[in-house]
Order: structure tokens, then sequence, then C-alpha cells
């Protein structure tokens, strides 16, 4: 599914048109984008969890010549599906 098929399935499902759940998505993405920046999280109860993760620096290898490589520390989005969703999708 990608934007456009999600925004006609909502605008079906509420009745709203396609303009308005357009941006009422665009609005729900930039704030869980704002507050991800800000490190913190979001919770949608029996959705799921967007969070921040930190994945440290490591070596790697570099799979054409093998030589290693440094790979640098990184913050990471993160989405952990709820007890609903899951049990949704079994």
């Amino acid at each position: 599914m990608n934007k456009a098929e999600l925004i006609a399935g909502i605008a079906e499902e509420t009745g709203l048109t396609r303009s308005d759940v357009l941006k009422v998505l665009d609005g729900f993405v930039e704030e869980v984008t704002r507050t991800l920046k800000r490190g913190d999280r979001v919770a949608l109860v029996g959705f799921g969890t967007f969070a921040v993760s930190k994945r440290k620096a490591r070596t790697g290898r570099n799979p054409q010549t093998g030589a290693a490589i440094k790979i640098a520390a990184r913050r990471l989005a993160r989405f952990t599906p709820g007890k609903q969703l899951k049990s949704a999708i079994k």
C-alpha cells in the first residue's frame, strides 16, 4: 500500500475528502517526526509505539575489498507494534 492508497482508504472509511485526509496524514507524520527528533516517543495504545534508539559505533567490512571501515554511531526511528495490532495480524 502506498500513500495514495492509504489516503483513499481512510477517506472511504471516514467519509472525509481526500484533501482533508492528506492534511491530517501529513500533520501526523510531521508531529511524529518532530517528537522523535526531540528524543521523545509516541505511544498509540493498541497500535504501537514510535521511539528513537541509539546504535553504537562499530567496525564493519567493505564487502568489495574486505577492508575494515568505521561505521559511525547513529539514532534510528523504531516502531514496536502494540498488543492489538499483533493479535490482529496473527
